[in-house]
């Protein structure tokens, strides 16, 4: 009996890590492609790069042949880091290019739009690249770290701020963790100009910058709140011969703020998701895919859980996470079978 119980609790613990996470990556944020976090920066007068975008082949060359610049830097849409170092299905390498001879645009981004680009965080079969976009290359002196971040333990917003930009800020907090300065900011005070020019100094702008860099600072704080942004990470948020720019972008929006961010959510990029799982969201069903044939149909994310646990003590495979919600509707649970009965043999549904 006590074995039976522990490896139950042992299976629960794993599979509420796996649905949590799940949850965490699919129900929390919206998580923004690059362009279109740069959109809304550029939008609230952060300096960015100028930047088109080309998402239907037939748009290559008007929109290169209108874009002239001193050099191009041209940047897969996906949302998966290891872009410059990975590779297409097709066998073109490399999804960042940088190039001056505006002649090559056209076949670089030809080459990458409408195929799977393959890199470290990607599946192994790579995801689709759906836009492509081209953008001003500049030249970086200094590549600095910055972050806004909603924080449980701080109860608020908090800065998260590195000297040591363009590389992983894991990596920094492990290897100098002195370069790493984090600031609480409170709510209704908002961040404070003396806040900016603290975190502008620490990351060791030039004395000549600083005041700008304080600026940008504050206008990115701005665009967290304004936005119910999650995250806003800048990386690198650099020194350039254009002044302090957002050379790069990661956007997340609060799910629970799409009534007030309705324009941006209805131009989602939903083309690296699981079908069933868009699918579902349409429902307002919680749904995610696993990887098993026994499909479950739950009134409850607890029971949904529980219902997972079993079929896993019992040898199964769960085929997928779905919980219907107690206010569910008939026709919510018409599409919810509709939706799980896809190559699964058995379906459950348990209604205590």
């Amino acid at each position: 009996m006590w074995k039976n119980t522990i490896k139950t609790l042992s299976l629960s613990c794993q599979l509420y890590r796996h649905q949590k996470n799940q949850l965490e990556i699919s129900k929390r944020f919206l998580n923004l492609l690059e362009y279109q976090g740069k959109a809304i920066l550029d939008k609230s007068g952060v300096a960015v790069q100028k930047f088109v975008v080309v998402d239907d082949a037939s748009q290559i060359l008007s929109k290169v042949s209108n874009f002239r610049v001193d050099e191009y830097v041209i940047k897969a849409q996906v949302h998966a880091g290891g872009r410059g170092k990975g590779h297409f299905d097709t066998g073109f390498k490399g999804g960042v290019h940088i190039l001056k001879v505006s002649k090559k645009v056209p076949d670089i981004v030809a080459a990458m739009l409408g195929n799977k680009l393959i890199t470290k965080q990607t599946p192994p079969g790579g995801v689709p690249v759906n836009s492509v976009m081209i953008a001003e290359s500049v030249d970086i002196f200094e590549e600095k770290y910055l972050c806004f971040l909603l924080d449980r333990s701080s109860s608020g917003p908090i800065c998260i701020a590195s000297p040591a930009g363009g590389v992983d800020i894991e990596q920094v907090a492990e290897s100098n963790p002195e370069k790493i300065k984090t600031v609480s900011i409170d709510v209704m005070e908002g961040l404070t100009l003396s806040s900016a020019l603290e975190i502008a100094r620490f990351l060791e702008f030039d004395p000549k910058s600083v005041d700008q860099a304080a600026s940008e600072i504050a206008k990115l704080y701005d665009v967290f709140m304004k936005y119910d942004v999650t995250q806003l990470e800048i990386n690198p948020f650099a020194s350039t011969n254009r002044g302090v720019l957002c050379v790069d972008a990661k956007v997340q929006i609060d799910d629970n703020a799409c009534f007030r961010q309705k324009a941006i959510f209805d131009d989602e990029s939903t083309a690296e998701s699981d079908p069933r799982e868009v699918e579902a969201a349409k429902y307002n069903l919680n749904y995610i895919q696993m990887n098993g044939n026994i499909g479950c149909l739950v009134n409850g994310a607890g029971l949904a859980m529980a219902t997972m646990d079993i079929i896993k003590l019992y040898g199964g495979e769960p085929a997928n996470f779905l919980d219907v919600g107690g206010a569910v509707q008939e026709n919510q649970v018409t599409e919810a079978f509709r939706i799980i009965s896809s190559g699964i043999l058995i379906t459950l549904r348990y209604d205590w």
